[in-house]
């Protein structure tokens, strides 16, 4: 999916736009105990309840691609025969009226899923009439491809502080303790909506923090490979490039890894374009050639991402690098530079010493405090 067909379904979350009809779900006591079932009509909720329950389900479809939003794939065997794909299946199909299928899936969940104390399991079916976009491509007009959909918000539930409240029953003011439903923690969207269509081999996960997935509950639920968290890819992407090129991975070569990877992804934001951009193993390798690394050791680099990534795995640059910036750190001093800047920073050995030189002209300031740095004769040495 890309990030125009994520806000398509995103905007459909309204009382006005979508289909749904009931709220489906269950509450889990902190010990794993299914204290309550839902099976609501959103007909006899008050409107500010349908929006609040609208508003946890929409959240599964925020963030970024690649980050919160984790495209998760089935292979041809699961969704030809497998008790995984059979189950969301049977959900998706039945519009979650499958009570057994319902009870099927909430099993998983609690078998599963570890979060701090008690949290709410909530799904929503919604069958979209996808409009068919004009020649003109601003214009909709009536389309004939239905797409129907489930999605699962996993929430947590917070208790307050403990105050007073009102007991209308008996006119009195009692203490309590108030529980909030959070923004999902987890999340997800089945079948994908692939170029404006079900794509029944796909799943969209949300993970609220990229570097937390639920993985026993992926495991179970869908069976299937997670790509690995963008932390891991940055580490795993700094760590074989420093293996590959041991002594040559000099100042030099890594400025120009990260400023090419750092324009690709500004000319592609630039650009407009809603598809996330990604690179593979081949891509980085051929950078490191234009910054004259000899053969073998981009051939390296190349065997360690396969290695470790997966063969012929796409990545998105910014889960490798920080977008926009640079940080350069000594023991003893740290320096953070825009990514445009970054080739002013230079290195040079003056007498023996190594030294990084950043050219200063006006406007120089220290801790907010403008300085000015004194004219040397030509040719002073640090």
């Amino acid at each position: 999916m890309n990030t125009k067909e994520v806000s398509e379904l995103r905007r459909r979350w309204q009382p006005e736009k979508t289909t749904a009809r009931r709220i489906y779900g269950c509450y889990v006591s902190p010990s794993g105990e299914i204290l309550t079932d839902l099976d609501e009509p959103l007909s006899q909720m008050p409107p500010e309840e349908v929006e609040l329950y609208f508003g946890l389900l929409k959240k599964t479809l925020s963030g970024k691609l690649g980050k919160q939003l984790i495209d998760l794939v089935f292979s041809t065997q699961q969704v030809a025969d497998s008790d995984e794909h059979r189950l969301l299946m049977a959900l998706r199909d039945s519009g979650l009226t499958d009570a057994q299928a319902r009870q099927a899936f909430y099993e998983k969940a609690v078998e599963t899923v570890r979060m701090e104390g008690a949290y709410l399991l909530l799904l929503a079916h919604d069958t979209y009439d996808v409009p068919t976009k004009a020649k003109d491509g601003a214009s909709l007009e009536d389309g004939e491809q239905v797409f129907s959909y489930i999605l699962c918000a996993l929430c947590p539930v917070k208790e307050g502080k403990p105050g007073l409240g009102y007991y209308a029953g008996d006119n009195e003011f009692h203490c309590f303790v108030p529980q909030t439903v959070a923004a999902p923690q987890w999340g997800f969207l089945f079948p994908a909506f692939d170029q404006r269509a079900a794509n029944l081999y796909n799943a969209l996960f949300y993970c609220r923090k990229p570097g937390e997935l639920p993985q026993e509950f992926v495991d179970k639920v869908f069976h299937t490979q997670v790509p690995m968290a963008p932390a891991q890819q940055k580490e795993t992407f700094q760590t074989s490039l420093a293996q590959a090129l041991g002594q040559d991975c000099s100042m030099d070569v890594v400025q120009v890894v990260y400023s090419q990877l750092d324009g690709m992804l500004a000319e592609r934001r630039d650009s407009g374009s809603e598809e996330p951009l990604t690179v593979t193993a081949k891509d980085l390798g051929n950078i490191l050639l234009g910054c004259q690394v000899p053969q073998e050791q981009v051939q390296a680099f190349q065997a360690l991402c396969d290695e470790r990534f997966g063969q012929g795995v796409v990545l998105n640059p910014a889960n490798l690098i920080d977008p926009g910036k640079v940080e350069i750190k000594t023991p003893q001093v740290s320096v953070t530079v825009e990514a445009e800047y970054s080739p002013m920073v230079q290195t040079r050995v003056i007498d023996g010493q190594k030294y990084l030189l950043i050219p200063a002209g006006e406007g120089v300031e220290f801790n907010g405090l403008a300085v000015n740095i004194p004219a040397g004769r030509e040719g002073d040495q640090p």
